[in-house]
């Protein structure tokens, strides 16, 4: 089954790197879409510990943090056009990692695949911080491909 449309989750790390590499890879290969896709989430307890520089409410906070995050994406959108995508689209949201991204994919059933990055923790670390590609394996209505970088 050729993927035609393919989710890319970014939280800009060098996993979510290798993902963008792979789904480039398959996009290119089926001339399908690439749409890269990065959630804003700002924890509660974020709030009271914003610094003076910081923005005091949790909207400001969260559209500080979404503006940042919209230019980053605008520059993985310009490697996966350099890496010869010819169709990528961005997309920055507000929420819970994991939850938004299968909302997405609910919402929108004709995403093919979900390619992305995984810090692979284990043990305590994974059980107090959770998986978020775990949560969308567990959850997504379509296919998921998980890299981690070696």
């Amino acid at each position: 089954m050729p993927f035609k449309k393919i989710l890319c989750p970014v939280d800009f790390s060098d996993n979510a790197r290798e993902a963008l590499r792979r789904a480039a890879d398959l996009v290119k290969a089926t001339g399908g879409s690439l749409t890269l896709f990065h959630v804003v989430h700002v924890p509660i307890t974020s709030y009271a510990d914003a610094g003076p520089m910081m923005p005091s409410s949790g909207p400001e906070l969260t559209n500080q943090l979404g503006k940042e995050a919209e230019g980053s994406l605008a520059d993985w959108k310009k490697r996966a056009e350099e890496m010869g995508v010819k169709q990528v689209a961005t997309q920055v949201v507000a929420g819970v990692p994991w939850s938004m991204i299968v909302d997405l994919l609910e919402a929108d059933r004709s995403y093919d695949l979900v390619v992305m990055g995984t810090h692979g923790r284990t043990g305590l670390s994974r059980v107090l911080l959770g998986s978020v590609a775990e949560r969308v394996v567990r959850h997504a209505p379509c296919a998921v491909l998980v890299v981690r970088q070696s």
